[in-house]
């Protein structure tokens, strides 16, 4: 198939992961299309400053994810945005892709890059203060709050260790959570309880995130006398969890139980030529950076599988 439908490689996703692969293969001379959602860039494109990328002093996440869907365009990537995914059919040699708007792709390769999300709180006031003064990520934006006074929600290992994290940068963490007790290990719990920085809201829980004049402030409801106290605090973590974008994947590809995507070392899924990178996958550490080498490996297992499919059709076509 040599029709303007047809692709060697499609990308399902456009975040980090997804423009690192379209750059990879588009440049390996492979014809790929990028699908997404949304924009380019992902939930990158949140961020406010991005300043542990490697080789880059400062940049914010509009900025970096403009240059990788520049980059992929270069090399001939053709990105399709503002568009979903409504049926794929990825078993077989010719992979399927039908999008939200009746249009039909097909491939010889798919690689899934649908990213995540980070669970929220769901309150009022949220989604207003996200990425002005609300944080999901410790190691993206702890620096900002340097002598400042912050929130931690959550009472996993990850909240715990994030908010000993961020007593480097901030003088006071205090930790809310719904319980009476963490679901964390013992040493993790232990090493936030011996912080001098690090004070303790428990079962309790944020109800709404106020604006005042010098600083945010959040309602804090006690879950056991409904008690609601205003605490002033210049900025909220939040670490309750997260949400891989695989719902459109279930019974295609085999997952963990917490939906996200099973991997071998090459980002090869159970299904050949199918693989998968980024937040998507089964991992610990999610960051751009993590994302870029996932998909790095994704593209280049990828390249190497069509490779091996394109010189078995010159060997069948040589032989008949």
């Amino acid at each position: 198939m040599t029709d303007s439908t047809h692709f060697d490689a499609i990308v399902i996703g456009g975040g980090p992961a997804g423009m690192t692969a379209g750059i990879y293969l588009s440049r390996a001379r492979f014809n790929t299309l990028i699908v997404t959602d949304g924009v380019a860039g992902g939930q990158m494109i949140l961020t406010h400053e991005i300043a542990n990328y490697p080789g880059v002093e400062s940049i914010s996440g509009y900025q970096l994810s403009n240059i990788m869907k520049k980059q992929a365009k270069s090399f001939g990537c053709v990105i399709k945005g503002n568009t979903s995914v409504e049926s794929l059919n990825l078993e077989g040699d010719i992979k399927e892709v039908t999008l939200s708007d009746g249009k039909t792709y097909t491939a010889d390769s798919v690689i899934l890059t649908p990213g995540g999300r980070s669970r929220t709180l769901g309150v009022e006031g949220e989604a207003k203060f996200k990425g002005r003064g609300i944080s999901y990520c410790a190691t993206c934006d702890g620096d900002f709050f340097t002598g400042k006074e912050i929130v931690v929600v959550g009472g996993g290992n990850s909240a715990l260790e994030e908010a000993v994290s961020l007593t480097k940068y901030a003088t006071k963490v205090t930790i809310v959570h719904q319980f009476d007790h963490f679901q964390a290990f013992e040493y993790a719990v232990e090493e936030a309880r011996s912080n001098p920085k690090i004070n303790f809201i428990m079962e309790s829980s944020i109800v709404k995130f106020r604006e005042t004049i010098n600083s945010e402030s959040v309602d804090i409801k006690n879950l056991v006398t409904s008690e609601i106290q205003n605490f002033k605090t210049d900025g909220v973590f939040i670490f309750i969890g997260y949400v891989p974008n695989t719902e459109f994947l279930k019974g295609l590809v085999n997952m963990n139980q917490w939906n996200e995507i099973i991997v071998d070392a090459d980002m090869a899924t159970n299904i050949p030529g199918v693989y998968a990178a980024g937040d998507s996958i089964v991992k610990r550490y999610r960051q751009v950076t993590t994302a870029v080498g996932d998909a790095t490996i994704a593209a280049l297992a990828a390249s190497n599988y069509l490779h091996q499919l394109k010189t078995k059709e010159l060997h069948e076509t040589l032989t008949q």
